[in-house]
């Protein structure tokens, strides 16, 4: 649970991965992103690793440190092998993304691989001399490491989904070169998933909504619904609403839920205010590219905006 008194130091990204580390959210999402709603991991079953996949890497005779941190990594067992699941967060489109995901996943690998490495060298059991100049064992084998990327964006992704994709190939060479494909759920297309928990239905479907501006939509479905507010808090947080995160949070000190009626409010009036600030920004810029003096930009903006004059110098000096 978030706590209250924490709220000014509560970062989007914070509240995000402690959401996910819950098992019961984090198996529900990834049944449903990559497995069509069928209960593939069980929550019972999973188990928190080390998100720092962070490496040395060699080549000849340079060696480099290069740091990577995941967002979550949970380990699940299959009787006496595992398969490590990892979660990425991204609320802006970043133009590398399965360049990451390659890196990170590479990464996971090596890191076992130095673990396994390290383990043979000390217990010296080589068959031959194949084993011992890759320290590894004929019989040694890794763990598969899936990864998920979460896109939060209102804009629809339009960035690379593979490795190819960020490539230029001649067509002669597309067979030989290797792909790597990226797991990619985007939040503003969930729609049709299918989840299971009602904490992730309810963040995924309300955060659409808000996006899509379907407030009637969440008027109804939501209207006499109440939510942990600290679902709030992570709605707030996906959407970039300082103002929901905090009515979640004043919230919380009152019974520890919200309704999504009195929530919205905030959300339009904070997106009436965004749109005003902005309007007011841009009708400065053109009295100042066009020359226009000070006193002349503050009566202009005051009618414009049926601001008293006091506020309408406000802006302009902040602006200016």
């Amino acid at each position: 649970m978030l706590k209250t008194a924490e709220k000014n130091n509560i970062k989007p990204d914070t509240i995000l991965k402690t959401f996910w580390r819950d098992n019961d959210h984090f198996a529900d999402l990834f049944n449903a992103a990559l497995f069509d709603g069928e209960q593939v991991l069980n929550p019972a079953d999973l188990m928190e690793v080390d998100t720092d996949v962070s490496s040395m890497v060699k080549f000849n005779n340079h060696a480099e440190t290069v740091q990577k941190v995941l967002d979550v990594v949970k380990k699940t067992a299959y009787g006496v092998d595992f398969v490590i699941w990892g979660l990425e967060n991204q609320s802006k489109i970043h133009y590398a993304m399965p360049l990451r995901h390659m890196i990170g996943d590479s990464f996971s690998y090596l890191k076992e691989y130095n673990e396994i490495a390290a383990r043979n060298k000390a217990e010296k059991g080589f068959e031959s001399s194949d084993e011992f100049l890759s320290n590894l064992k004929r019989t040694d084998r890794l763990h598969p490491v899936i990864s998920l990327c979460v896109y939060y964006g209102e804009k629809e992704w339009d960035g690379p989904f593979c490795l190819a994709d960020m490539l230029e190939i001649p067509e002669k060479l597309k067979p030989l070169v290797s792909d790597y494909k990226m797991n990619l759920l985007q939040l503003r297309k969930s729609g049709s998933l299918r989840f299971h928990n009602p904490d992730v239905d309810t963040v995924f479907d309300v955060s659409r909504s808000i996006y899509e501006k379907d407030f009637q939509k969440i008027n109804t479905v939501y209207k006499e619904k109440a939510i942990p507010a600290e679902l709030g808090v992570v709605i707030g947080a996906i959407t970039e609403s300082q103002k929901l995160i905090n009515h979640a949070l004043q919230s919380e000190k009152k019974g520890g839920q919200i309704y999504m009626c009195g929530a919205l409010e905030e959300l339009v009036n904070e997106g009436v205010e965004r749109g005003k600030q902005e309007g007011i920004l841009a009708n400065i810029r053109i009295c100042k590219n066009l020359n226009a003096s000070k006193a002349d930009t503050i009566k202009n903006i005051a009618k414009e905006f049926s601001l008293p004059e006091e506020k309408a110098v406000e802006y302009v000096e902040k602006y200016w």
